[in-house]
């Protein structure tokens, strides 16, 4: 299977310091800092981007459910919101989807939607996967 990369850099202090996030495809590359993650300022941040894939990862997952039970689905549209508590660390992330799919009952809905919240990459990374760590101090 594939192995993604992104990367980071961070220049400075916690609070005067900035950085740049960039995914390995070069799809995306943008600014951070201490405003965006923890206030109100410009730039993006680690659990805006968690969120972002999270989404992305749950929709295609229930896609492949839905038509692995037989339906086409028309649209899925999941909206990931991170909340950053105390610590800081992570206390929650709420999933709100809605689907258009022909022929899908309420109940089949809320059946597929929970095999995808449970089975879906993102979402079984986020139980507590292995993290190894390589660190290089550079003088």
């Amino acid at each position: 299977m594939a192995i993604r990369t992104s990367s980071a850099e961070w220049k400075g202090t916690l609070k005067e310091g900035a950085g740049t996030m960039k995914v390995g495809s070069g799809a995306y590359e943008g600014p951070y800092t201490f405003a965006s993650r923890f206030e109100s300022g410009k730039g993006t941040n680690p659990e805006e981007l968690l969120g972002a894939a999270h989404a992305g990862c749950f929709s295609m997952f229930l896609s492949a459910l839905l038509t692995g039970a037989g339906f086409k689905p028309t649209r899925i549209a999941t909206t990931a919101m991170v909340h950053l508590g105390d610590g800081p660390t992570i206390t929650l992330i709420e999933l709100q989807t809605q689907a258009e799919v022909p022929g899908l009952t309420e109940e089949d809905l809320q059946k597929h939607a929970a095999a995808a919240k449970k089975g879906c990459p993102v979402s079984k990374a986020l139980t507590g996967p292995e993290i190894r760590l390589h660190a290089v101090l550079v003088k």
